[in-house]
């Protein structure tokens, strides 16, 4: 699909270019901001805009792709100063876009070369919102409103799983009076409700459960406060784009506001602030202004401020000769809790991207660039220090600090030490062998990055561990009091892969993605390729592993959580499973992929549980359902359980 996306003959015509701004209905000046209210098309055309795109199945890297290689290679650049700005572009209603290129001046040059599926994709993509949700997505239409909204300092106290890692050391791991739930518990957990996520075709946004609510993000660009008790709807605030992120619920001095603030990013790398009480904006930042920017990871809160993660779409489609690969910089910014000023920033790569040469068609390339921070960071304050993982380089020769584990000073940004997991992995989509584009680094790399939160763990001999896991599997403890020297390295189910690329023909094992838990002496986990198991963290020698026939052929990117005696973890056909910690056996399953009633008053469907985990408080367990960013089955579900 990616192949399609060649730079056309119009956008090398000015005069066309120009006339980019005025074709989109309703159009502003160039660099000007869209309308705050934009215009909605009617209900008929809203069902045909939002069904599923199911003619060639154009996912978001897809419509990334059309975006750097159709749009990117004009707008923006200075030879064509009347085409909208990206950042004029990103403020487009998704209508307006598809408008353009369906019937507009770009129906014709560039929408009669897209599928239905594609436009629908690209409009979305460079809007950040859902087609068709700018009002039916907002809590005032829904039947369920809450009928009261009691004061927040009355549930103050009640357990919690806020942000990613229900703490800062990103354990993912309740204790018993934290979940309020035992081993004994499990079998009788029942669906206590269901919630749609209205237009949703990706519930990609793991819920937070704080002050006896849930808090979930959408693809729509919505935010949602829930009662956990019944599911009634509090509020709804509208970002305006894609919202991908746990919510992280802290402490605000802000005058007017209820105390508390719900912090999230966007898929357009705006960070928020809203009233956990209220849903009313308190502060809005944009952190990094590089243009391929955006925060899929949730904003860590500790001690009054946001350590926020970014990450970029760049590497979609840089391979492509006339794209300027590449600039994009992964990084933590570190932000005022209170106003969202902006104290710091570290980008991945040691120096800013500089010009480097000039390719065949006379495309300015640059370097270096890459890293992107796809996981929220941890926080250490005996050390003082936020760690996080990197990602993968796109500029060859691979940056040291790609695919690594990096710790700054909390209060500058200043790099502690870096200890590099994989080496040489430059990677571009659309690069490998027979690819023949000279953007494609020299060497290209495996992708493996370090997607998941790296986790801080105090041993019972006192000693402490930071526990790192990787896309091939491999598992790492490293000592945070020396510089993150490696204290032991195994592998999930095989040999140690080490800090090289594969030989040739080699396979990966199966690995991690998006994250674990890990408990007193243990790390529970799910296996891409299917299967769980643990580790003991003290040695790394492994405790069991469950191949999971039951879900033979379902893979286990998404996240685990745990309690004493029970792992929760989801799978990519659907089902959410309580495994028990002592053996691995299946305690409980249930299957989020069919149809349910929501509180709603619509229809709610799950699909994958691919990314976001299952989160367990006070009694409950809440997971959202249907995440269909690569693959997957799409869905709108969330869902809440408890013991019945």
């Amino acid at each position: 699909m990616l192949a399609r996306a060649n730079p056309v003959a119009c956008f090398r015509v000015p005069v066309l270019l120009a006339a980019v701004a005025a074709a989109l209905p309703g159009s502003l000046p160039a660099q000007s901001p869209a309308p705050a209210t934009p215009s909605v098309p009617a209900a008929s055309a809203i069902t045909a805009l939002t069904r599923p795109a199911r003619d060639l199945g154009a996912s978001t890297e897809v419509g990334y792709g059309i975006l750097q290689t159709k749009c990117l290679t004009c707008h923006g650049k200075p030879e064509y100063p009347r085409a909208p700005s990206p950042a004029a572009l990103y403020q487009y209603t998704p209508e307006r876009i598809y408008d353009s290129l369906t019937k507009g001046v770009m129906a014709g040059v560039v929408g009669n070369q897209l599928s239905e599926s594609e436009k629908r994709v690209v409009a979305e993509i460079i809007s950040g919102r859902r087609l068709g949700t700018a009002d039916s997505a907002d809590a005032g239409h829904m039947p369920n409103r809450c009928a009261a909204n009691p004061p927040l300092q009355q549930a103050a106290q009640r357990p919690a799983w806020n942000g990613w890692g229900a703490d800062v050391q990103n354990t993912r791991f309740q204790s018993a009076a934290s979940a309020g739930l035992t081993v004994e518990d499990v079998p009788r957990l029942k669906l206590k409700w269901a919630f749609a996520l209205p237009n949703s075709t990706s519930a990609y946004a793991q819920p937070s459960l704080v002050f006896g609510r849930v808090y979930v993000g959408a693809d729509t660009g919505y935010v949602y406060s829930l009662d956990a008790a019944t599911g009634c709807v509090y509020w709804s605030f509208d970002a305006g784009h894609a919202v991908r992120t746990a919510m992280s619920i802290g402490r605000v001095k802000v005058r007017g506001s209820s105390g508390y603030a719900v912090f999230f990013g966007d898929r357009q790398a705006n960070v928020y602030a809203v009233d956990a009480q209220t849903g009313r904006k308190l502060w809005m930042a944009h952190p990094e202004p590089e243009f391929t920017a955006r925060i899929t990871a949730a904003p860590t809160y500790y001690d009054g401020r946001l350590y926020v993660p970014l990450s970029s779409y760049e590497e979609f489609s840089a391979s492509t000769a006339t794209w300027e690969c590449c600039k994009s910089q992964g990084g933590v910014a570190a932000l005022d809790a209170g106003n969202g000023r902006r104290l710091w920033l570290r980008h991945v790569p040691p120096r800013p991207p500089q010009p480097t040469h000039r390719n065949s068609q006379g495309v300015q390339q640059w370097g270096p660039a890459g890293g992107a921070v796809w996981n929220s960071p941890t926080i250490d304050p005996l050390r003082h220090a936020v760690y996080f993982g990197t990602g993968d380089a796109t500029t060859y020769p691979a940056i040291d600090t790609s695919d690594a584990v990096m710790a700054v000073d909390m209060d500058t940004g200043r790099v502690l030490w870096s200890y590099q997991v994989f080496s040489n992995d430059s990677f571009l989509i659309g690069c490998g062998p027979g690819a023949g584009n000279e953007n494609c680094p020299r060497t290209v790399g495996p992708d493996w990055d370090i997607p998941a939160s790296p986790v801080l763990k105090t041993l019972r001999d006192g000693s402490r561990r930071l526990i790192v896991v990787t896309k091939p599997g491999d598992v790492l403890a490293l000592d945070p009091d020396k510089r993150g020297a490696l204290v032991w390295r195994v592998n999930a189910t095989g040999p140690v892969v080490g800090n090289r690329l594969p030989k040739a023909g080699e396979r990966a094992p199966p690995g991690f993605l998006w994250g674990v838990a890990v408990g007193e002496d243990a790390m529970y986990f799910g296996l891409t390729h299917g299967g769980a198991g643990a580790i003991d963290i003290a040695t790394g020698r492994q405790l069991w592993l469950n191949p999971l026939e039951s879900a033979q052929g379902a893979g286990y990117n998404s996240a685990t959580s745990a309690f004493p005696g029970v792992a929760l973890l989801g799978s990519s056909d659907g089902q959410l499973q309580a495994l028990s910690t002592t053996d691995g056996k299946l305690l409980w399953s249930f299957d989020t992929r069919r149809e349910f009633d929501a509180v709603n008053g619509i229809k709610a469907r799950g699909g994958s549980i691919n990314a976001q985990g299952p989160v367990v408080a006070d009694g409950m367990v809440v997971v959202g359902s249907g995440f269909a960013v690569v693959g997957g089955t799409p869905g709108n579900l969330v869902a809440a359980f408890a013991v019945q």
